[in-house]
């Protein structure tokens, strides 16, 4: 007896959530439903939206299809009579996918009420399905695409034991305690408004802090680094994007151009024009290589509405971008340089687990000769074997301008987020015909790469808050410390204090409200700020303050000149726990 996958059971699932759906709401038409990595969906045509009350009647109406047990039964058809059947039961979509399946004959399977248009496999019965749930509703275009018809896309998961759907739930309810929007409203870090628009983000004072911290670290490693900083403006000419190359291949994600006296200008998407642009104000000779420019460079993409996404997926962001002009024979050392600094800057940072990905050429789509692609590809792997990392090739999934290199980052529970690319680059030198002076004084032809550390200040900020569920690092809090009196008569005593760990650069607010303290300590406790300062009398007359670390932790009472010591000691980069 062959085992059955998991994918084949959550496909099943998507067929036995489709029969229920079918037979609850028989005015509902069914578009597609696969199993995915983590579960599975269905897509749906239906006037009314699904509630979550809806979701709790189909749960309830696949347990009774289960129980039924109903056969899963192949059998074939030919395409002309699928599609014939399925136009006569008004079911509009599986007849447009029959119509595209190559050859006369088509599958179909069936279980209970439902026939399906599939091509398998599948449990033998519907009683196989013992462990599932449904998850969420959300909206979905038939065929992604947002010219055609609004689908609803009902999700949900599927496992073989119990322990497992148990230990994925708690992973999905964790994961929505997380949620980076939650938590930017919640701390007041940042928001979108739909009167600014889409994918645009505020940034409110807290959240500006934070991205300040981050980009003070990020500027003072990249010099320590042997980068020179650049600064370039938001709009270029729009011939700076056809010479790129930009304006041809990547048009759709750029926003529409402004006329500046009677010529086009657009909205930059990328940092790499300008930066080559700088490096070909001057000559350069061999002895300068490698030369390393970065930027904090704020570019504006255009996504669709729907796949927008708090930090995650924005319209405008700050990439923490890097280019380097490499001679052909210093691209491995230069790769391995890049690649110690992106795991060194990830690991200040907490994240200390990752995927690795050697992504090679594309099989179709590329510029560039095949021997120089080997030469690359083969460089940047001697480059990762010289490191303590394992890695996997990504074959063909390389950008069409040279090799890359992945990294992905795991949080504290369990997921994997995209962050750091380290990319090689035959196109761009050669698009703007860039050159340095060898050894024999001739022009010669240098090497790109482009590195995002980060990914984005936006995305990157998004998974630090889900990572530690809001609670940031000292280091990182934009708020560190928060006196709270007991009452008014320790008021100018906690305004001296408050101006002494500002004069020693620790970020510290002074909360003076007329509130009772143990108000005062949870209402903090709540905005997730690592320690508090209880001030009474006593502290007052001592010169003393007693600590509270988050966590609901007593620390007892410290002299203000050791409590200093003490968060400077504690909040140096790197260090991410109190």
């Amino acid at each position: 007896m062959t085992a059955i996958s998991l994918e084949t059971l959550r496909h099943s699932a998507a067929h036995i959530m489709a029969t229920a759906v079918r037979d609850l709401f028989s005015e509902t038409k069914v578009a597609i439903g696969p199993s995915i990595d983590d579960g599975f969906y269905y897509d749906f045509d239906r006037q009314k939206p699904f509630t979550t009350s809806d979701l709790e009647k189909i749960e309830e109406k696949m347990k009774e299809i289960i129980k039924e047990n109903y056969p899963f039964e192949c059998f074939s058809m030919s395409k002309e009579e699928a599609i014939k059947d399925f136009n006569q039961k008004g079911e509009k979509y599986k007849s447009e996918i029959a119509s595209q399946i190559e050859g006369d004959v088509v599958t179909i399977y069936k279980s209970g009420t439902f026939t399906d248009l599939c091509r398998g496999p599948h449990i033998k019965s519907t009683g196989e399905l013992k462990y599932f749930k449904l998850l969420s509703v959300a909206g979905a275009y038939w065929r992604g695409d947002s010219s055609r018809e609004q689908l609803q896309r009902i999700y949900g998961t599927a496992f073989f034991t119990k322990n497992d759907l148990e230990i994925y739930l708690t992973k999905i309810e964790e994961a929505q305690k997380r949620d980076h929007r939650r938590l930017g409203k919640d701390l007041d870090l940042f928001s979108i408004n739909e009167a600014i628009g889409g994918g645009l983000i505020l940034w409110h004072p807290k959240g500006a802090m934070l991205r300040d911290i981050i980009e003070s670290y990020w500027k003072k490693f990249h010099v320590e680094n042997g980068y020179d900083l650049l600064l370039t403006p938001h709009i270029a000419s729009e011939e700076l994007f056809k010479i790129s190359g930009h304006l041809q291949t990547y048009l759709e994600n750029m926003f529409a151009p402004m006329e500046i006296e009677g010529n086009p200008y657009r909205v930059k998407p990328m940092n790499c024009p300008m930066h080559l642009m700088v490096y070909k104000t001057k000559l350069h000779s061999y002895k300068e290589l490698p030369i390393r420019y970065a930027e904090l460079g704020t570019v504006y993409r255009f996504e669709k509405s729907g796949v927008l996404h708090g930090l995650l997926r924005v319209r405008g962001f700050t990439q923490d971008d890097g280019h380097v002009i490499v001679s052909p024979e210093q691209l491995e050392d230069e790769m391995l340089n890049v690649f110690n600094m992106a795991i060194n800057c990830l690991k200040t940072f907490g994240f200390n687990d990752y995927k690795i990905y050697l992504a090679t050429r594309p099989e179709k789509k590329y510029v560039g000769q095949i021997q120089d692609w080997q030469k690359a590809q083969a460089s940047i792997e001697n480059a990762l074997k010289k490191t303590e990392y394992n890695y996997e090739l990504d074959e063909g999934g390389g950008a069409f301008y040279g090799p890359k290199i992945d990294i992905k980052i795991k949080d504290a529970i369990g997921r994997f987020w995209q962050c750091s690319t380290i990319q090689f680059d035959f196109n761009l030198p050669e698009r703007f015909d860039i050159s340095y002076i060898d050894s024999s004084g001739k022009k010669k032809r240098p090497y790109m790469i482009h590195r995002a550390l980060l990914g984005s200040l936006e995305r990157f900020i998004g998974v630090l808050l889900e990572h530690y569920a809001g609670a940031l690092p000292l280091w990182l809090s934009p708020v560190q410390v928060v006196i709270a009196n007991i009452n008014q008569e320790q008021e100018a005593y906690c305004k001296e204090l408050l101006q002494k760990l500002k004069q020693n650069e620790i970020r510290a607010v002074f909360d003076n409200k007329s509130e009772k303290i143990g108000n005062k300590i949870r209402e903090n406790a709540l905005q997730k700020i690592p320690y508090i300062a209880v001030v009474g009398n006593k502290e007052k007359d001592s010169n003393a303050v007693a600590v509270r670390a988050r966590g609901n932790k007593d620390l007892g009472a410290m002299p203000v000149e050791d409590f200093i010591a003490f968060l400077k000691e504690k909040s140096v980069p790197g260090v991410n726990e109190l």
